[in-house]
């Protein structure tokens, strides 16, 4: 038997916005900095802050996705998570309740993700605007959802010794302890774009940013009384126990990666490579080819939009797809399969000639944010399955599309709210696509 994950945090808030990523981030690097194995995890569909994690602790931080993953697939990514770790540090999402109508245990919420681990809540609160009141909010948080733990309270945005006192005198009455109060600062700001933060690979001066988030974060809370505080109930299990149920679609894929092309989960790679399938990465903005001994290729999401026009000028990229389509599957998702189609617009108005191996043209003059849930039945039999196979994912683009498809469909897609199915993507040839960024296979 290997052994269950070490005890852990979720970091959660009443709602976003609140410093959930600031006090995760510098948690991680501060108990990096005194030699303690810390690991992250992040709650819901989140391409962006797991990056971060890794970069402040070392270690693989996954997604911990309650709507779209059955319960194992969670258990054994929170065992992988705390691999050799010590304290795992796991982000939520938005508000601590907020998610999707379902089930008990399965809306895509941070508290379902608690609830699944046995992790205590860390809760973390911006006070600004408030006094006492905080105090209300911390006790409906604690007694909204039995199954919860809440180990304590970060105050943040505290604005004198006076406010922190009337704040956390009111907590401490009603028999929460706040672990840790952080002043306002506008100095400690993480760059952010439309999709939220700027990659951690863009972001200038990142190992700094991180100390510096570090040691604000341990000048202002008690890192000893929170990690005392972790706790975890996920058994151990059998090490053959896998962390992707999603079959590999080959057993070499070629995988597009760098800042244009970064938008696949940890664990689907992870759990390609424990059954056995080689990745192979390239670069399209390096004007690299898909190695041509792979029999797949892969162009996840990204920031294509950004790079739009160096894309269009890199023939050995876009003749290399041409030529892989010809014989080999190939799938994009979102920005890969806007660079599927036939032309990219910018948001300055700029068109951009893609590969045009799918029948569908982007644009980013006119935004519209598409974003939520969403299961996929494919359509057709291919790299990801058979026909009718169903998967869960989610949509999270400003893209629109130019006219009317005119390919048949990748799939047929439906919200997390039952709306009726609707065809979704496109399908030429070998080769796929669609906006819908897979999570995990659907029961």
């Amino acid at each position: 038997m290997s052994a269950g994950p070490p005890p852990g945090l979720v970091i959660a808030a009443p709602r976003s916005g609140s410093g959930k990523t600031t006090l995760a981030l510098g948690l991680l690097r501060a108990f990096a900095k005194r030699g303690l194995r810390v690991a992250g995890a992040k709650c819901g569909p989140d391409y962006i802050d797991p990056a971060f994690h890794a970069a402040a602790s070392g270690r693989p931080s996954f997604n911990l996705d309650s709507w779209a993953m059955e319960p194992d697939l969670i258990a054994a990514l929170a065992r992988r998570a705390g691999a050799e770790a010590e304290l795992i540090l796991c982000e939520g999402s938005m508000g601590l309740f907020d998610g999707v109508p379902a089930e008990r245990g399965r809306a895509g919420t941070s508290a379902d993700i608690a609830a699944a681990t046995g992790w205590p809540l860390l809760l973390v609160l911006d006070v600004s605007g408030q006094a006492q009141s905080a105090a209300a909010v911390v006790k409906g948080c604690a007694t909204y959802d039995s199954r919860l733990t809440i180990a304590g309270v970060v105050l943040n945005r505290v604005g004198s010794v006076r406010h922190r006192r009337l704040v956390g005198e009111a907590i401490e009455d009603v028999g929460i302890a706040i672990l840790g109060a952080l002043p306002r600062s506008g100095t400690l700001v993480l760059p952010e774009r439309h999709l939220g933060l700027v990659q951690a690979s863009e972001t200038e001066n990142l190992d700094g940013l991180l100390n510096q988030l570090a040691d604000f974060v341990a000048d202002y809370v008690d890192l000893g009384a929170i990690q005392a505080r972790a706790a975890s109930t996920i058994a151990a299990e059998p090490a053959t126990i896998g962390i992707c149920g999603l079959d590999p679609p080959a057993q070499h894929i070629a995988l597009a990666r760098d800042p244009a092309f970064s938008f696949i989960y940890p664990h689907l790679i992870e759990g390609w490579r424990g059954r056995g399938a080689e990745i192979c990465c390239f670069s399209p903005l390096a004007d690299e080819a898909p190695p041509r001994d792979c029999e797949v290729c892969w162009l996840p999401g990204g920031y294509p939009e950004l790079h739009a026009g160096r894309l269009a000028a890199c023939g050995k990229f876009l003749d290399g797809l041409r030529r892989f389509a010809d014989t080999k599957p190939m799938h994009g998702e979102c920005g890969g399969y806007m660079v599927l189609g036939e032309a990219l617009t910018d948001a300055s108005g700029a068109t951009h000639r893609m590969a045009g191996l799918l029948g569908i043209e982007t644009t980013f003059a006119v935004r519209k944010l598409h974003l939520g849930y969403r299961t996929a039945r494919l359509a057709a039999p291919g790299s990801l399955g058979d026909a009718d196979t169903r998967l869960r994912g989610h949509e999270f683009h400003y893209a629109t599309t130019v006219g009317r498809p005119c390919d048949p469909p990748f799939a047929f897609v439906t919200d997390a709210y039952g709306t009726e199915a609707s065809p979704a993507g496109s399908r030429r040839g070998l080769v796929t696509g669609s906006f819908f960024h897979i999570i995990a296979p659907s029961s």
